[in-house]
């Protein structure tokens, strides 16, 4: 792409030489080498937070109009060369080609085109008058307000493996959209795609230092990029784990947060359920990005009486699913990520075995590859909810089972997690299904649906996160708002 230099840092505005080399990055089909990333020290990570510091002053204060034009004119850019995009980032991420195409770069694009008109959203809100009898803070009056958001600053944007376009421009986007500068960090191992956005972006304009790109193998430079006294807010996308790290050295330096954690999505399956609609929901927990995504129905919880005929049903609908090479359009399941990834998750069904679960699809390692970090679509039934399969995000194609009595019980089972991301109903009963959506413990609920309106505020209860964004959620999110006060 033109601009940008392939195995350098993107710090204020110039394409910088690292200091620490290179590490390869791995395409987990083929496990051959995609590209070659740059190995950020430390110090390079706060020159990146001091050219963003730097240049968040007259960013600030650039009119929402040219913002808008500059996100307008990366998204045409980007689109300028789509296909090559979408190779890239299929080889990183071992993402289908189908997907790459539609769900990661046609997401991407889409995200810059939204919030090149979320830029012109309105910032000021009125509030209501209030009458003030005259007293130790002044004459009596009639005081108007506005609520105003303004940007927050430097914004670290810590990104996730399984989507190197969809997730960095759902920060990046609505954080310039309000006149925020940002440091972004990816994902170690597929950042090559992140730097292409940057080669874009800055194609379309934005001035040096607004947007910044530093990453490493390891997690000094993402450490750097949480610490630097530069840095006013973090966005971050992945593990619990590492969320909860990252949120004490934030809560040090009162930083402001939007965390993205994990999820462990409870499916509920009434006894009335549509079984072909959930299948198909539940499916994508096999079928899509080969499970590695924090808002799919893993945790399935179906009414006794509908137990075995779903189970059947699944197991059909998993053995059909062709794992494969994600370039073969026939392919539905690619690889997951790393070998490293792969191991952990054969192991969390090893251990669903020891525990006493029953394998009835899946379970081992796909015997027609013989490379690559290929897992087969895995059900697990006989399924307790004290088991570590049921409890623990797995982020990968792993379903389980667990069956229930009645209503409360469904919600009971499904409210007991750590995590409170995404849930799902499945019944024939709107009106009932809604009656349990509003009962249940998440930041959002499919009713008979894996489907998401890109409007609506997405974000987790308890350990799955800390605030919300898409759509003017997100803007809301990249804000500070102040209030200011005069007599009328």
């Amino acid at each position: 792409m033109s601009g940008s230099s392939p195995g350098r840092l993107f710090i204020g505005g110039a394409w910088t030489e690292p200091d620490g080399g290179h590490y390869e990055v791995i395409d987990p089909a083929t496990e051959e080498v995609v590209g070659l990333a740059p190995e950020a020290s430390r110090a390079q990570v706060y020159e990146a937070a001091g050219a963003a510091a730097e240049a968040f002053g007259p960013w600030s204060r650039t009119r929402p109009e040219e913002r808008a034009a500059i996100l307008d004119r990366a998204a045409d850019i980007v689109q300028r060369d789509f296909l090559a995009h979408a190779e890239v980032a299929r080889a990183e991420s071992g993402a289908t080609a189908s997907t790459a195409r539609g769900m990661q770069v046609g997401v991407g694009i889409a995200r810059f085109r939204r919030y090149a008109k979320g830029a012109l959203e309105p910032v000021e809100e009125a509030v209501a008058p209030q009458i003030n009898e005259a007293g130790p803070m002044g004459r009596a009056g009639v005081f108007g307000a506005l609520a105003v958001r303004q940007p927050v600053g430097v914004i670290t944007c810590i990104t996730s493996y399984n989507n190197p376009w969809a997730n960095p421009a759902g920060k990046i986007a609505p954080a310039l959209a309000m006149g925020n500068t940002v440091v972004v960090k990816p994902a170690p191992q597929d950042p090559l795609s992140v730097y292409r956005m940057a080669a874009a972006l800055a194609e379309a304009g934005v001035p040096p230092g607004v947007v910044n790109v530093v990453t490493g193998s390891g997690a000094e430079v993402g450490e750097a990029a949480v610490d630097s006294g530069d840095v006013d807010m973090v966005s971050f996308t992945g593990s619990t784990a590492v969320g909860q790290r990252i949120a004490e050295v934030c809560g040090r330096g009162m930083k402001r947060q939007l965390m993205e954690l994990g999820g462990k999505g409870a499916a509920l399956v009434l006894d009335d359920a549509d079984l072909a609609s959930a299948v198909a929901g539940i499916g994508t927990t096999f079928s899509f990005y080969s499970g590695q995504i924090c808002t799919a129905p893993t945790r399935v919880l179906v009414h006794r009486s509908r137990q075995e005929e779903l189970i059947a049903a699944l197991t059909a609908y998993a053995n059909r699913l062709t794992v494969g090479d994600p370039r073969d359009r026939a392919t539905v399941v690619g690889p997951v990520i790393s070998a490293a990834h792969r191991d952990r998750v054969e192991a969390y069904v090893e251990l669903g075995r020891k525990e006493g679960a029953r394998v009835v699809a899946g379970g081992v390692r796909p015997g027609h590859l013989d490379r690559g970090f290929y897992v087969a679509p895995t059900l697990l039934a006989d399924c307790t909810p004290d088991m570590r399969v049921v409890r623990d995000e797995i982020f990968g194609p792993v379903v389980v089972v667990v069956p229930f009595d009645d209503d409360e019980e469904a919600v009971a089972l499904a409210n007991d997690s750590d995590y409170g991301l995404i849930d799902y109903v499945w019944s024939g009963d709107v009106a009932r299904a809604f009656r349990i959506a509003r009962r249940l413990r998440a930041g959002g609920v499919g009713v008979n649906t894996v489907g998401r309106n890109m409007e609506a505020p997405f974000g987790g209860f308890k350990k799955s996160g800390v605030g919300r964004d898409v759509g003017s959620y997100a803007l809301h999110a990249y804000s500070e708002t102040q209030a200011i006060v005069w007599p009328g």
